[in-house]
């Protein structure tokens, strides 16, 4: 039985007054495709956020690949790969040159850098656009270049922030093909965050719905759908949130909130 590589107890964080993660608990096997669904603002990113040590939690407790990330930062950064919400690549570069760079920040050796950074080209289809400049690539080729640098140091665990936000279906799909591949190949734990309710359907196992700061329920579809007695994973969201993910990706937040007050009076 795969053990636990991401433990998450009581974890909350407050920014001021506002709380945006509020005493949130759940756990990862090694292996899992675990996704974290929830509309914009619904503290999604925090949460990976502190998972990867760029936030200090304000409380509770994470255990990543057996490392506290307040305790021992540096210990959870070897431990895993990431694919920022925002592109963070330098488009001043090569393909290539992005990939050089990022090995070297992570110290993989000389003689396994080479080697590494040719499979990885190859393996998200870019070698033969090795020596363009990024500037020149579509938001899909950006993506594959990101997931490629993610995977240099061999991650145990690989994060992904809304990975396919703004791409077409098309795109989507091939990107999802590439991540599938890693986990069942690899052996690589995927935890990623989303608002396309079919992503997390489709491409998880484990699905964790998250709004307002809190986790609403967690499982694997079937028990979400048992748990409020729908038929499908979308009326099971609008019932265990009060509201459809879809609305929120308008940006209308303030009518949304006003909405959901009226609603729960």
């Amino acid at each position: 039985m795969n053990k636990n590589i991401i433990e998450v107890i009581n974890l909350s964080k407050k920014f001021g007054h506002f709380t945006a993660v509020n005493k949130v608990n759940f756990k990862v096997k090694a292996g899992e495709m675990f996704a974290l669904l929830g509309p914009n603002g619904a503290g999604k990113t925090t949460t990976i956020k502190m998972l990867t040590t760029l936030l200090l939690p304000t409380a509770g407790k994470i255990i990543i690949n057996g490392f506290d990330p307040v305790k021992n930062p540096n210990g959870v950064r070897r431990s895993f790969g990431i694919v920022f919400q925002d592109q963070s690549l330098d488009d001043e570069l090569t393909a290539k040159e992005n990939l050089d760079f990022h090995a070297v920040l992570y110290n993989v050796p000389t003689e396994l850098r080479k080697k590494r950074v040719t499979e990885l080209l190859k393996f998200v289809e870019l070698w033969e656009r090795k020596d363009s400049l990024v500037k020149t690539f579509s938001g899909g080729m950006k993506r594959r270049l990101e997931i490629a640098r993610g995977l240099l140091h061999h991650p145990k665990i690989f994060f992904l922030d809304e990975p396919t936000l703004g791409l077409d279906p098309q795109t989507r799909n091939h990107i999802w093909q590439y991540i599938k591949k890693l986990n069942k190949e690899e052996g690589i734990t995927i935890f990623f965050t989303t608002h396309y309710m079919e992503e997390a359907e489709k491409v998880s196992r484990w699905i964790a719905i998250m709004d307002d700061g809190k986790i609403k329920a967690q499982g694997r579809t079937v028990d979400l759908k048992k748990l409020t007695k729908k038929p499908n994973l979308e009326e099971a969201f609008l019932s265990l949130t009060g509201h459809d993910i879809r609305e929120e990706e308008v940006g209308n937040l303030d009518l949304l909130r006003m909405r959901r007050r009226m609603w729960r009076r």
